[in-house]
């Protein structure tokens, strides 16, 4: 454990975070603030269900749904509770803010994945960082690289969060076993991953929009019952963010410095951008233009940082549970936290998070399953895909008892080793990025005005 905090902290202490933040501002300013200017356009196409008899294996609105399967998961709720009592509410400012700029690089890295995209031995599309960087920048040993990250990412990430905060949450309200919680999400991850992304797609489609449902609903209730405290929780967050102190005594972090370092993890964690994975997503979309689906894409940023992680946050605000302990004296974190702030306002509150937690988590164990078999694609074609199939189900029984302070410094290493070569070579592909969104705007403008 304290060898996984060393190299957490080691990879997110500068390097990632000035490169993270450099290629998210570089990109605003080339495509001249695309997340503002189309942002509209990116909701309304968001939510089109047309039928598409373009190339791809599942519909944009699948696609979508899958890409938020993985963004809108544990680290909507457990990440920002992990974020705040480890950089204070500083750090969701920051998280804020990676996230703007992460719209940008979120629609460049889609519109690659579609513009390089190819169809494998068994029909489906691939597409995602690894082709982009064999396909438009010769670097395949680059794209390797990215694969073999992406691979432990799945299981990092994509697996052990989510199932680890599935059996706390579950432990926590019916005090059912750890392992038994881990049986049944590894039976029920293999009825669906083993049927492909067609059906991970359909599956998606009907479970994000409800879980999204059930969530936001119960957080917006506490906040309007709470509404004279939205204001205070706001400002608060805002000083906390250029604060020396930026955490509270008694919390883990310290510096304004924690309070960045904190939020930019846990918002690459939650919205992905930047991270190379729900390129992978994008590329199995059913669309005529890369830049369409960019565009749609890039909402999902702000789906899961500016509506879901910011509801969890307000609500940690307002309920003022954030320093409370457990009776072993243990500061109360992860989506147990959450259960607590909820709990305060709303007797069954507790359950709405439960509930969330549960489809939050299986979706992104989900989204991540397909992300991951990709990559272990690239690198070893389709041989044995089935077997990379059920250790990752075995891992799905292995993180439902593993600890919160093991798994969360395992995802953000397997995160940031993912992302640097990814954001080098969207650097390196920029000037393709700018071409193909200029020819889509010259093509969608003669759609609108036709």
């Amino acid at each position: 454990m304290n060898l996984f905090e060393k190299i957490d902290f080691l990879l997110w202490n500068g390097f990632l975070i000035y490169l993270i933040l450099a290629v998210g501002i570089f990109f605003t300013f080339r495509l001249r603030a695309i997340q503002v200017s189309f942002f509209f356009t990116s909701i309304k196409l968001a939510f089109s269900k047309k039928p598409n008899s373009s190339k791809g294996d599942i519909s944009q609105f699948e696609s979508l749904m899958t890409a938020l399967a993985a963004t809108i998961g544990i680290g909507s709720i457990a990440g920002m509770a992990t974020a705040v009592v480890s950089g204070g509410f500083g750090a969701i400012f920051w998280m804020w803010v990676v996230s703007f700029i992460g719209m940008s690089t979120k629609y460049a890295e889609s519109i690659l994945a579609i513009k390089y995209r190819s169809q494998k031995d068994s029909k489906e599309m691939a597409g995602g960082p690894m082709y982009y960087m064999e396909k438009g920048l010769n670097m395949k040993k680059m794209g390797i690289f990215f694969s073999v990250f992406g691979i432990l990412a799945s299981f990092g990430g994509g697996n052990l969060i989510q199932t680890q905060s599935i059996s706390d949450a579950i432990f926590d309200l019916f005090t059912i076993p750890h392992f038994i919680t881990g049986i049944v999400l590894a039976i029920s991850t293999a009825l669906v991953i083993l049927g492909g992304i067609k059906k991970l797609g359909k599956v998606n489609a009907y479970l994000v929009p409800i879980m999204a449902f059930i969530y936001i609903s119960g957080g917006l209730v506490i906040l309007v019952i709470k509404y004279n405290l939205i204001i205070p929780g706001i400002i608060n967050i805002i000083k906390s963010a250029f604060n020396l102190r930026s955490a509270v005594g008694g919390f883990i972090g310290f510096s304004i410095f924690n309070a960045v370092q904190m939020g930019i993890a846990r918002g690459i964690s939650s919205n992905e951008a930047g991270l190379g994975s729900a390129p992978i997503a994008a590329a199995a979309a059913k669309t005529d233009e890369p830049g369409r689906f960019a565009l749609i894409s890039m909402s999902s940023v702000f789906l899961s940082s500016f509506v879901v992680c910011t509801i969890t946050v307000l609500i940690l605000a307002v309920t003022n549970v954030v320093g409370l302990k457990n009776p072993n004296g243990e500061l109360l974190n992860g989506s147990i936290l959450v259960m607590r702030a909820f709990t305060e306002v709303i007797p069954f509150g507790n359950y709405i998070v439960a509930i969330g937690v549960v489809l939050f988590g299986f979706s992104t164990i989900l989204g991540w399953s397909y992300y991951g078999e990709k990559c272990y694609e690239y690198i070893f074609g389709n041989k044995n895909i089935f077997m990379y199939r059920m250790v990752y189900i075995l891992a799905v029984f292995i993180g439902s008892f593993l600890s919160i302070k093991i798994v969360w410094p395992l995802a953000d290493i397997t995160n940031g080793l993912m992302a640097i070569p990814n954001l080098i070579a969207l650097f390196l592909l920029s000037n393709v990025v700018v071409e193909e969104t200029k020819r889509f705007l010259k093509i969608y403008s003669k759609e609108i005005n036709s």
